[in-house]
């Protein structure tokens, strides 16, 4: 398979409208569009009852002690592991793109609601999908403002003082199992555990974000 997308290219950078924060230079970051990215696919493999997708920032500090601490920078050596941003069941084998913004548009505080969501397929109809609890859920547990179940996509928010570029992997698996078996909330660890023994083909996308000041000059 393929996967594409018209709102960042493979191995570039995550434009912030695509992500749950942005840099600020007075508080060093604010909420930004957290709009879901477009994206594509093609070359479906004969076979296939239904498609997964997931994004997964794979640079996640494992200990949080120093994040977003002034005075403090986490090392490009500290330990890192997967952080899920978005977990999407039950694709329609026929569908072949993600509209920009179709399924998150906006940081919502406490999360979106969820499992349930529905995603429009043409012809005025509307598919339902299953989306997991990303890891926001857990992030945002002990804070008040903020804590609440987050379903769906939320974007990229890595740490301010992290000195390493974050990847965001979004991979999309063609299965042979029309509906997998997930409990009503799911995780995306989760979920990626039941693809064991289903999995008929897959592709991935990259992109890259940070909110680290000095890395985001050396970019440009």
């Amino acid at each position: 398979m393929r996967l594409w997308s018209d709102s960042f290219r493979d191995g570039g950078f995550i434009p912030p409208a695509y992500a749950f924060a942005e840099m600020d230079p007075a508080s060093r970051v604010r909420l930004a569009g957290n709009r879901n990215p477009h994206l594509a696919w093609d070359e479906v493999p004969n076979g296939t009852e239904s498609l997964i997708l997931f994004c997964i920032d794979g640079d996640a500090p494992q200990d949080g002690g120093d994040v977003n601490q002034a005075g403090r920078e986490l090392a490009l050596a500290l330990p890192r592991g997967d952080f899920f941003h978005w977990t999407l069941a039950d694709l329609p084998p026929t569908l072949r793109a993600i509209g920009e913004g179709s399924l998150s548009d906006g940081v919502t505080p406490h999360g979106k609601p969820g499992p349930a969501a529905l995603l429009g397929v043409g012809n005025g109809s509307a598919r339902p999908l299953r989306q997991g609890v990303n890891d926001y859920s857990g992030w945002f547990s002990a804070d008040p403002a903020m804590a609440g179940d987050y379903y769906g996509y939320d974007g990229p928010c890595p740490p301010w003082n992290d000195l390493r570029i974050h990847h965001y992997i979004f991979r999309l698996y063609a299965l042979d199992e029309a509906r997998l078996d997930l409990p009503a909330r799911f995780t995306g660890a989760e979920a990626y555990a039941a693809l064991r023994g289903h999995i008929l083909d897959e592709a991935q996308l990259i992109g890259r974000y940070t909110l680290n000041p000095a890395l985001a000059a050396a970019k440009n």
